[in-house]
């Protein structure tokens, strides 16, 4: 089911996405304690034994290191970064503001990752739908974003939005697209202080949702 209108979806900068991720980014664009609070919420919530799938992935999935899965997927759009994540077992690149067709069988993964990524999508029920299929029965999709972003590739969607408008965009997507009703997690880790910087930690938000029965 559609969500967003055709102004929602557009971008201030609508050039090819693949030209703006053709050079690497080996940068962390979450500050310490929003990846250390997602990799212990991973460590809680995904089974040693599941096939992973990271969508719009980087050079690091903030997986737990001490834990082993059955296979991690990844995909993304810059192949460097892809290369050197080592948490991958194998990884494809495409760019989903083209084509939201996932290449994978039905059924095949347990838990789909997204993190600060969503934001970039212009057609997320597509995608989502696609990703409730290739999810295996009662699959988990695990959303995760703060409130940063290149802010000329998000649709104006989210940047016309409040964190909370993000919130309750995403949660619509997926409960009319294959989910059932997400738990929503709010973080706010306060601030950090030291001799030369008083900084506002980055918010964690996430939506947990199950893929509906069939």
């Amino acid at each position: 089911m559609e969500v967003l209108n055709n102004y929602q979806r557009q971008k201030n900068d609508e050039s090819n996405d693949e030209e703006f991720y053709y050079s690497p980014k080996f940068v962390y664009h979450l500050d310490s304690n929003f990846r250390n609070y997602l990799t212990s919420l991973y460590k809680n919530e995904i089974k040693d034994s599941s096939t992973i799938l990271d969508l719009m992935s980087s050079w690091d999935s903030y997986l737990p290191s001490e834990k082993i899965y059955k296979k991690v997927i990844g995909h993304g759009l810059n192949k460097e970064e892809l290369e050197s994540n080592k948490a991958l077992n194998s990884y494809w690149t495409q760019n989903f503001n083209v084509n939201q067709d996932i290449p994978l069988e039905s059924g095949s993964v347990d838990c789909c990752l997204m993190v600060a990524a969503w934001q970039y999508l212009q057609y997320p029920e597509k995608l989502t739908k696609e990703i409730a299929r290739i999810l295996s029965n009662r699959g988990k999709i695990i959303v995760s974003f703060s409130n940063r972003a290149f802010w000329h590739k998000a649709p104006n969607i989210w940047t016309s939005s409040t964190e909370e408008e993000r919130l309750k965009y995403v949660r619509k997507v997926l409960i009319t697209n294959g989910f059932t009703e997400p738990r929503i997690i709010k973080k706010f880790n306060g601030q950090t202080f030291n001799l030369f910087t008083f900084l506002k930690n980055d918010p964690f938000y996430c939506l947990i949702a199950t893929k509906e029965k069939l």
